[in-house]
């Protein structure tokens, strides 16, 4: 009668096995890890063309990080209006929260990403808001 080999674990199996544990772990650094910005497809906001001539962004839409320093008007039907200085840069610019954010607390020292949009007098009117 004749022996049977021992049952071993072949070298060939190592490299589709190493291949696959290394293509899990990076198909979870891409879909749970790197960039979580929810607004990462909007254009940033170019702070020097905005100052220079506002009218020239009417109607486009854009994002900022900003961090709220002051609350300067507040009407029920319109929002609030903040000062809002830019995380970069030393630019402070006037942001109207619209009413549909009334229930947001936003307070002072607070930082936010605003998508705004600078609607026809050139005011930067919010379409979203995102704590950071």
């Amino acid at each position: 009668m004749r022996r049977r080999g021992k049952s071993s674990l072949r070298p060939f199996w190592l490299i589709p096995a190493a291949v696959l544990v290394l293509a899990a772990f990076l198909g979870g650094r891409f879909f749970l890890g790197g960039n979580h910005d929810a607004f990462r497809t909007v254009a940033p906001l170019d702070v020097a063309s905005y100052m220079e001539n506002a009218n020239s962004l009417r109607g486009n839409v854009y994002k900022f990080t900003g961090e709220v320093a002051n609350s300067l008007a507040y009407s029920p039907t319109s929002g609030r209006l903040f000062a809002v200085d830019l995380v970069e840069g030393d630019d402070v610019l006037p942001v109207l929260v619209t009413a549909e954010f009334n229930a947001l607390n936003i307070q002072k020292g607070q930082r936010f990403i605003f998508v705004i949009e600078v609607d026809e007098k050139g005011l930067l009117r919010t379409k979203n808001i995102s704590k950071t």
